[in-house]
């Protein structure tokens, strides 16, 4: 929509979100309904004060007074009740389409492909989901209905006015032009103002969101003043985004109020003239009516403009939150096969690959891993071992070559069978701010308690999660944050073991961790690897001596295959890894 700001109004996008409402079509006529009846009683109560000036004051008639009375009380109670159903039933509408909405949003985001995640900032994502989608709710509360209803008030308006008295009808709209000029003005400059206010908006977020995850950083090489001066900026940038917003209102405003009160002013002396000079005999009731009735047809054409500041921010929103549900970042599942069992035979044939179109990590990878292997990787940093992981899950799609599981490629399978099949257990253990026992099933119904602590029972973690405050049911907070690393590598081994996987990948998972977790973390090991297909992505190589057989990378290649025995007797690039780690363990 950026390039779109000059627009007033995106009719299409409006359309879009009109179709949301389908499923609350009753509710959509309902408030409309009340909209239409708001405009009606709205403009009855003038007209009874027009006659019971001109009528039942102007002929002393008492019980005729006390009629229109009781006329203007029915038609105020009838208009209070049209307001509340209107209001109440609007936010309705506008809070049961972002729900929908945000469901589709936040299922369209959970099957993006981890590139989309590469490239897109959180903080900006989670902007999308949360104050957005609110924007887009308060066009159907605060924005399109009460636009609607606003406008069938000055129709309904204006009509009365002609028919009361043309003469003053025409004093009042020849100062109709100056107020809608001055209305358009507002709204062109207002749309562009908003976008430039919801940009900053997700820049705040998107910093304010990756400090405080990053805040341990932060403090250890002491950028707090740096980080601070940043913010500094940042928040000054939202300020002056809002402040050029409250700039157009405040002269807009006061320009509505000023040709309001000269559209009075003239009524009350051009009304004047006419009953001074016997023109019309009805003068002085249509004059109070007027005054109502100017105020029907020029207030909520500065509410109108408000409103539509809302319609734009929401319409500004919407169309963020529709073009990541247009993204089409999705790993393609067109895969037929579901196995609840695989073998676990692995082969990668001439494997390339590349997070980006110019740049290839995997250089024609091949290797085979019969069931029940387990498998060693290892290489220095950036060798190309955790993409490996990446490709056998489908997290990214490769450039060239295969991917085989029993045989089948794994495009064959659907995702979800194929990731069921597969367990990982990373080095940055991730954790929710759950209970450990809902982190180790990830809340499965199918997974009890007893299930886990049978499991945990069974590769020797129970002891260690029992000496927790409440065991199973201790909330670990967000992201682990009350456990050290070495605790959490334990949980993420019994969630992957009471997963039950064929393929059982453990990255770098041992290089972290104290030495008493790692001495549970190799028990665990030795359980879980029992009777699957195992990868081990090793840092410390005294940990992968019993691996049935090793890969050893470089720049994106393999440079050698073999056992332990056999890397180290080539005199190779793992001899050259391994006797160098060996000697700084020697002089640690």
């Amino acid at each position: 929509m950026d390039k779109d700001s000059g627009k007033a109004f995106d009719m299409r996008l409006f359309k879009r979100l009109l179709a949301h409402t389908k499923p609350y079509q009753l509710t959509f006529y309902m408030v409309a309904l009340a909209a239409i009846l708001l405009s009606t009683f709205a403009v009855i109560t003038p007209i009874i004060l027009s006659k019971i000036i001109n009528e039942a004051i102007g002929n002393s008639d008492a019980e005729q007074l006390l009629f229109f009375c009781m006329l203007m009380l029915g038609a105020l109670l009838s208009q209070v009740s049209c307001q509340l159903l209107f209001n109440y039933y609007a936010n309705w509408l506008g809070e049961s389409v972002i729900k929908d909405i945000r469901i589709n949003l936040f299922k369209r985001m959970m099957g993006f492909k981890m590139t989309y995640f590469d490239n897109s900032s959180i903080g900006v994502l989670v902007t999308r989901a949360v104050a957005d989608m609110q924007r887009i709710g308060e066009i159907f509360s605060q924005g399109f209905f009460v636009i609607v209803a606003d406008l069938l008030k000055m129709v309904a308006a204006a009509s009365v006015m002609l028919w009361m008295n043309w003469r003053l009808a025409l004093m009042v709209f020849i100062l109709l032009p100056v107020i809608l000029y001055a209305t358009r003005l507002f709204q062109q400059a207002m749309k562009v103002a908003f976008i430039e206010v919801r940009a900053q908006v997700s820049n705040l977020n998107s910093f304010v969101q990756e400090r405080i995850t990053g805040m341990n950083i932060v403090q250890l090489f002491t950028r707090e003043k740096i980080e601070g001066d940043k913010f500094k900026e940042i928040n000054e940038k939202h300020q002056n985004a809002w402040l050029k917003t409250v700039w157009y209102n405040s002269i807009f405003f006061p320009i509505a109020e000023f040709v309001t009160s000269i559209a009075i002013g003239l009524v009350v002396w051009y009304g004047g003239l006419q009953d001074v000079s016997n023109i019309s005999g009805d003068t002085a009731g249509a004059i109070f009516a007027f005054i109502l009735l100017i105020e029907m047809l020029f207030r909520p054409l500065r509410q109108i403009a408000d409103k539509f500041n809302t319609l734009q921010m929401g319409m500004v929103a919407a169309n963020r939150v529709f073009k990541i549900l247009d993204t089409d970042s999705h790993i393609v599942d067109t895969g037929t096969i579901e196995k609840k069992d695989i073998l676990g035979d692995i082969s990668f044939k001439d494997v390339r690959f590349g997070y980006l179109p110019d740049e290839e990590v995997l250089h024609g990878i091949s290797f085979d891993v019969k069931a029940g292997q387990t498998i060693a990787i290892v290489g220095a940093t950036g060798a190309g071992k955790s993409t490996i992981i990446n490709l056998l899950n489908r997290f990214y799609e490769i450039n060239d070559g295969a991917i085989l599981i029993d045989g089948v490629d794994v495009k064959e399978y659907t995702l979800a069978s194929l990731r069921l099949n597969i367990a990982v257990v990373l080095q940055d253990v991730f954790l929710f701010a759950d209970t450990v026992a809902n982190n180790i099933s990830l809340k499965d119904p199918l997974v009890t308690v007893a299930d886990i602590e049978e499991a945990a029972k069974q590769i020797g973690v129970h002891d260690f999660i029992q000496s927790l405050p409440e065991g199973y049911l201790y909330n670990v907070k967000e992201r682990g944050t009350m456990l050290s690393s070495g605790q959490r590598q334990l949980i993420a081994f019994l969630r992957a073991y009471v997963s039950n996987p064929s393929i059982l990948v453990l990255d770098e998972a041992t290089s972290s961790v104290d030495t008493y977790s790692e001495q549970l973390i190799q028990e665990a090991t030795e359980k879980i690897t029992q009777g699957r297909t195992s990868i081990v992505i090793a840092h410390r190589l005294a940990t992968i001596k019993k691996a049935d057989k090793i890969l050893v990378m470089d720049a994106g290649k393999i440079v050698e295959t073999g056992t332990h025995k056999e890397l180290l007797k080539n005199n190779g690039y793992y001899s050259s890894l391994y006797e160098a780690q060996f000697m700084e363990e020697e002089v640690a």
